[in-house]
């Protein structure tokens, strides 16, 4: 079964966004829609996306805003949104920060749709050819075997439980992205998250105590407050 693409549409003109929203979802798309800059960053946080439509004239924080915040958060494809050239010129052109694509307003939903699918396309082919050329990441004293799932640190090999693997996996090919509770929960475990936090808490401590030189005062696996975890290195 092939699993639905999920979006997030941040629009703040209601009709607009209804219509993008209802072409997308009978396209077979999985959407979520913002109406500002802060919710958009905000369901970035808790849901993980295949791709951003962005609107640049949104309230609390703009496009361009959101899609810097976003870029240093996570490689995740962006299509902006805007009737102005001058905006369009702006997100194209933030160098490995800018936008993948972009959709002037007005438009038609046929080509509104191939863009989306386009992006969407090529992003999961660079996805996979990437992840299948570093089967074997080095970081620092750190060598994670991602394929024979094997990790040495200082050449001296670690034993690491599946789960622990698994979640190291999921940071270390995602470097510099923040992951909730929840986020690690589902994705590891593929199960429901119903808030109980110490099965993360316990993983966490374990594999900072196998993989850091200083569990207590991290180098790698970084807590942010409040929010989750994220891979730094």
């Amino acid at each position: 079964m092939i699993m639905q693409k999920h979006i997030l549409l941040v629009e703040d003109d209601e009709a607009i966004r209804e219509m993008v929203e209802n072409y997308l979802t009978m396209e077979g798309f999985n959407v979520t829609t913002a109406i500002n800059g802060e919710d958009a960053l905000q369901n970035c946080l808790q849901n993980t996306f295949d791709l951003v439509i962005l609107d640049i004239m949104i309230p609390k924080l703009n496009g361009l805003e959101v899609l810097k915040i976003i870029r240093e958060q996570a490689a995740l494809p962006i299509i902006i949104m805007s009737a102005k050239d001058s905006d369009v010129d702006k997100a194209l052109g933030l160098g490995l920060g800018g936008a993948d694509d972009y959709i002037a307003k007005p438009f038609s939903m046929l080509e509104f749709s191939a863009r989306v699918k386009a992006v969407i396309r090529r992003a999961t082919k660079y996805s996979s050819q990437a992840e299948q050329k570093q089967e074997v990441l080095e970081i620092d004293n750190l060598k994670i075997d991602i394929v024979n799932f094997s990790i040495a640190k200082s050449g001296q090999e670690i034993k690491l439980t599946s789960k622990e693997f698994s979640i190291l996996k999921l940071f270390v090919t995602n470097r510099h992205r923040v992951f909730t509770k929840e986020q690690i929960y589902q994705m590891i475990w593929k199960d429901a998250y119903y808030g109980d936090e110490n099965i993360i808490n316990v993983h966490i401590r374990r594999l900072r105590e196998k993989i850091e030189d200083d569990p207590s005062n991290p180098q790698y696996i970084k807590t942010l407050w409040g929010i989750g975890y994220k891979f730094e290195g």
